[in-house]
This record gives structure tokens, C-alpha cells and sequence, in this order.
């Protein structure tokens, strides 16, 4: 299997799905897809946190911290507050924490 094609391909599907109810079928066959494959698995994961994220469902704050690099971007160029908070405090790499502070800005503005 080649993962960055199935990363592309699983990347494009969840950003699609992730805000809908198809989101948990689709979840469910790709995890058995992906068992074998840990980054992939990993990937998966976070779409999940993304996804209890945007629909406000209950996420922890140590699963954001923990995820990766491209998981904390991507959430720090997001909406959720609490996220942004987080972010901005915690984030991984100084680009993720100055993100993260400027999208706060830019909420506390609207």
C-alpha cells in the first residue's frame, strides 16, 4: 500500500465526512483498513479529535497536546476557543502558539 496515497485519499474523505453522520461507517472501515499502518491509524485518531472538536462533543485537552504537529496547525487556524486557548499556551512549535493566538484575535474581533 502506498500511505501518502492513502493518507491523500483518507485526508480528503474525513474533511468531507467529518461533520456528518457517514463519518462513523466510513471511520469504522477505514480503521480496519488502516490497523496495520500506524501513522494512518494515528491520522485517523485525530480526525476523530477534530471531529469531537467541531461538533462540540467531549475531547480532552491532553489529546490535542499530544497529537501532531499537523493536527495542532490545523486546529490553531480553527474556531473552537477552548482549542485556540490550549493552543496557544501549550502549542508544539512557536508557529503553532503565534497561529493559535492570532485566530483568538481575530475571534474576540467578530
Amino acid at each position: 500500500m502506498a500511505q501518502s496515497a492513502v493518507l491523500r485519499h483518507l485526508d480528503r474523505r474525513a474533511a468531507e465526512l467529518h461533520a456528518g453522520p457517514a463519518y462513523e461507517s466510513w471511520l469504522e472501515m477505514m480503521t480496519r483498513a488502516t490497523t496495520r499502518y500506524p501513522f494512518l491509524a494515528q491520522r485517523l485518531r485525530e480526525w476523530s479529535l477534530i471531529r469531537a472538536v467541531t461538533l462540540g462533543q467531549p475531547w480532552h485537552p491532553d489529546a490535542l497536546l499530544e497529537s501532531s504537529n499537523w493536527l495542532q496547525l490545523k486546529m490553531a487556524e480553527a474556531s473552537n476557543a477552548a482549542a485556540l486557548e490550549i493552543l496557544a499556551d501549550g502549542g508544539r512549535t512557536k508557529r503553532i502558539r503565534n497561529t493559535a493566538r492570532t485566530s483568538l484575535k481575530q475571534q474576540s474581533r467578530r
